[in-house]
């Protein structure tokens, strides 16, 4: 078996500087979503999703994957964002065993309403402590990390470009 390729200790500081600066930036985002508007990040990222698809639905399993999801994680919480009135599921006419999540006006105008506060909360949090040549460098690191991944699927779902 080969040598592990060890992180040097400049690389061994920058992963442990990334994790912490991403999983800070997510649970500070979260903890104001949900303060502000009530919903966890993931309800808010399905939200979004529904909002930008065509007639405002997508099947049940390309939601999961848009939003990096398990199917049952995914389901589980469109059945919390069913009770709450902010989506509906549809039976797929075309498969029995598919459905489709339908975002509700209702969960249309929670989504309205909570998108100016997170987005002024990624504002504040993220693109205002970095220069503007910063926010591309992030962009084109997150874009090279995101192909790799994606090619690295093993097989499993994996997102598709976000949009």
């Amino acid at each position: 078996m080969a040598e592990p390729r060890w992180l040097s200790a400049e690389e061994e500081r920058t992963w442990r500087s990334y994790l912490t600066a991403t999983r800070m930036l997510a649970a500070q985002l979260d903890r104001e979503l949900q303060r502000d508007s009530g919903m966890p990040h993931a309800y808010y990222e399905i939200l979004v999703r529904l909002s930008a698809a065509p007639d405002r639905s997508l099947r049940m399993s390309e939601l999961a994957h848009a939003a990096e999801s398990s199917r049952s994680r995914l389901s589980h919480a469109v059945a919390r964002l069913e009770e709450a009135g902010w989506v509906r599921r549809e039976s797929c006419p075309t498969d029995r065993r598919g459905a489709f999540a339908v975002l509700t006006d209702t969960g249309f105008a929670r989504l309205e309403a909570a998108a100016p506060g997170h987005v002024e909360g990624v504002r504040r949090h993220l693109f205002d402590r970095l220069t503007s040549d910063q926010v591309a460098q992030l962009g084109t690191i997150c874009d090279t990390l995101a192909e790799g991944l994606r090619q690295e699927g093993d097989g499993e779902e994996v997102c598709p470009e976000a949009g």
